[in-house]
């Protein structure tokens, strides 16, 4: 895994990696697949990406994780997304379906809506060591037939998200992590240690941007 340790240029760095990946990848295809996650950390990030010139109209946007929660809720990662993001550059968004009353077929549906590949994942890492909706303990972290699961309720909210199967078909994965409360899960990260669900997310394709100091 490639590292970055941008430290108070954290949201720039961010924003460049990004920028410079998804522009490479535009030149190389006529459509790309950008894979993202929630959290506080990168909407930053997101609203400085919308104003960089790059060409939304052939961007599809999948999400990595979403709260089951009503549309509009503030708990919503597309309600940050769109805030952040979507309101200002015009991607094509794939929300995940979490308002369905059956939410097992949604995300089968979700699921045989996914790219064969995603061109980039962005990821972000919890202070318990779990990554999109992947968290210690759940039994999400065993399925291995399915690209898209459905979590037990954590931290006030069941989830959907995308499995280990599906983020290993990442060409890229992104990793965007403020540092703050989560320096011995970074280090964890780093070493790919396996009893933390991020640290089973393969490397091989991987870039990390910390705000950590160089």
């Amino acid at each position: 895994m490639r590292e970055v340790r941008a430290g108070p240029r954290f949201v720039e760095e961010a924003t460049d990696l990004l920028f410079q990946t998804l522009s490479e990848r535009l030149v190389e295809r006529p459509r790309v697949s950008l894979a993202l996650s929630g959290g506080s950390t990168p909407w930053p990030v997101f609203r400085r990406l919308a104003a960089a010139p790059i060409d939304w109209h052939r961007v599809d946007i999948y999400q990595v994780d979403e709260r089951v929660a009503p549309l509009g809720d503030p708990a919503r990662n597309l309600t940050g997304l769109t805030e952040s993001l979507l309101d200002r550059a015009a991607a094509e968004i794939h929300p995940m379906p979490v308002e369905s009353v059956d939410l097992a077929r949604a995300a089968r549906e979700y699921a045989a809506a996914l790219p064969a590949r995603f061109d980039i994942v962005h990821l972000g890492l919890g202070d318990d060591g779990h990554t999109a909706s992947l968290v210690p303990g759940d039994p999400v972290l065993d399925v291995t037939e399915s690209l898209v699961g459905l979590t037990q309720p954590y931290r006030g909210h069941p989830r959907m998200t995308l499995t280990f199967p599906a983020l290993a078909r990442a060409e890229v994965v992104v990793w965007i992590v403020a540092e703050s409360g989560k320096s011995s899960m970074l280090r964890r990260l780093r070493d790919a240690d396996p009893s933390i669900p991020a640290g089973r997310v393969p490397q091989d394709n991987a870039i990390l941007v910390t705000d950590e100091k160089h």
